[in-house]
């Protein structure tokens, strides 16, 4: 395979990383000994991370054109940072004996960020490359993978947000998700 080729999607390795994922969520569940506190103070990052993602979801269409409106004016990928502040809210509110909490999600950070993260910046900006060329480098140069610039990038588009694309990219299942784990999170802790 050369440079320039995007990498095949692997389907099973996908769906090995959303089993994982799901399999760490139920163990935090049922191993947590959540207080109020650390409920409320992990949720204040999943909401913030939700928020994100919704915004985003109303805002893609997936390989259909290039999306730089919305939170994409600020980073290239508003949807893993969400998924990331959402982590981070939930390994905080599955508050563990020994702090073992903050081992987990140092060790999320770590897989998200030397392997998931690299990942998908060699695959995603090849075949965005491919599909939407000069454009699409120009955004790239500009705008940051994760952390997101100061001010919207002057080259983004103003397409608006809509709840249809948003029920489109499954969106409303994460956020449903989300919800379910912060209310059992609340009834242990209550």
């Amino acid at each position: 395979m050369t440079s320039r080729e995007p990498e095949p999607y692997d389907r099973t390795l996908g769906r090995v990383r959303v089993l994982s994922v799901w399999l760490l969520v139920v163990a935090l569940l049922l191993l947590s000994e959540p207080t109020p506190v650390s409920v409320f103070a992990g949720l204040a990052f999943a909401v913030l991370g939700e928020i994100l993602r919704c915004w985003a979801a109303g805002h893609l269409h997936k390989t259909v054109k290039l999306i730089t409106s919305g939170p994409y004016r600020y980073t290239r990928n508003p949807l893993y940072l969400g998924r990331l502040l959402i982590f981070t809210g939930i390994t905080i509110m599955g508050s563990l004996p020994y702090y073992t909490n903050w081992v987990v999600l140092g060790l999320g950070y770590m897989i998200f960020f030397v392997y998931y993260l690299p990942r998908k910046e060699r695959v995603e900006p090849a075949r965005l490359r491919e599909t939407h060329g000069d454009l699409y480098n120009a955004y790239f140069k500009a705008v940051p993978a994760l952390l997101p610039r100061r001010t919207p990038w002057p080259g983004a588009s103003n397409d608006g947000w809509h709840s249809s694309r948003l029920r489109s990219n499954r969106e409303h299942w994460m956020l449903l998700g989300v919800i379910a784990i912060t209310w059992l999170f609340m009834w242990r802790a209550y």
